[in-house]
């Protein structure tokens, strides 16, 4: 709409400074006769806005000229008031921040959209950490936030799941990244990632870096996430599962039983399931009791059937 988008410009111009009428048009997607015409329309409302001719030309607001208008749609300003998770801003040392920034916007919305953005921050909630998640502590939280902030180099004593398990590290800090309740940080050389609550130790490095100017830290963590999953479900399971126990399937098995899954003539459903290792896999389906029975690997099956004897001597 038009007046959305007079309020666009307006806000570029505000928080940018000097802008082309190219570079709004590329922002806005819109033709740079569009530019000109809502420019003009600006110039009608008595907006101060000028522009220069020339190579180092573009618009500009009058100095010191300065709009109220927010812009923000009813949707927009409940996204920002969900959007402000206060745990991982505490976390980061943010939590009055936040809390301060949340009070100034609520005061700058017109009155309606400031009772729309109440009621969403009074119906729902963000806890972004599972039931089970631990608490775990993370000292070393601030200090590498300060670091990737200021593109400081940081020396580490990381601790790691293989041996040696305590090693010495000094690290490029990318950026950080927090994962279902926990913090990771991802940093050069590499880059790679680490989880934060895991640094034992940790010195200030003697000096700074710079960033690869090509990376993008929400590109790395698709990737990595996907990188993730493929090493974890390396193996596959051939089973067969009981209605219900198809029914309460979630994620990369849900997907599995979607793509390969048959339904045989006893209502069971025969699928194939990815699984990290036959140890876990055990253990995972041995939770499922009856609902399922594994045919293949022969080795997941003959450990499934071991311990189906031995809890049937124990119980009988």
């Amino acid at each position: 709409m038009k007046s959305s988008r007079l309020v666009s410009i307006l806000l570029l111009l505000q928080t940018r400074g000097r802008m082309t009428a190219a570079q709004l048009a590329e922002e806005l997607e819109v033709s740079v006769r569009t530019v000109y015409r809502d420019v003009d329309a600006l110039h009608g409302a008595g907006v101060p806005l000028y522009g220069d001719a020339g190579h180092a030309g573009g618009y500009q607001l009058l100095a010191g000229y300065r709009t109220r208008l927010t812009g923000l749609s009813a949707g927009e300003a409940e996204a920002l008031f969900l959007s402000g998770i206060p745990g991982p801003a505490a976390e980061l040392g943010l939590g009055s921040a936040l809390a301060a920034a949340q009070l100034k916007l609520r005061a700058a919305l017109p009155a309606e959209l400031r009772a729309q953005a109440d009621r969403m921050r009074s119906r729902f909630h963000l806890d972004a950490p599972g039931w089970y998640a631990s608490d775990d502590e993370v000292p070393y939280l601030t200090a590498v936030a300060d670091a990737v902030w200021h593109s400081r180099v940081l020396d580490v004593r990381y601790r790691r799941w293989k041996e040696p398990t305590d090693v010495d590290r000094r690290l490029e800090p990318y950026g950080l990244v927090l994962k279902a309740g926990r913090w990771y940080v991802v940093a050069g050389p590499g880059p790679r990632t680490y989880r934060v609550d895991q640094i034992l130790e940790l010195l200030p490095g003697d000096g700074a870096f710079e960033p690869p100017p090509d990376f993008d830290l929400a590109a790395y963590w698709k990737r990595y996430q996907t990188d993730f999953h493929a090493r974890l479900y390396s193996g596959e399971a051939l089973v067969r599962l009981s209605p219900a126990a198809a029914e309460g399937l979630t994620g990369g098995a849900a997907r599995a039983l979607a793509g390969t899954g048959t339904t045989e003539s006893d209502g069971w459903v025969r699928a194939l399931l990815p699984i990290e290792s036959e140890e876990r896999a055990h253990r995972e389906f041995l939770a499922m009791g009856a609902e399922v029975e594994v045919v293949g690997p022969p080795g997941l099956r003959a450990r499934l059937a071991a311990t189906a004897r031995a809890l049937a001597e124990r119980y009988a």
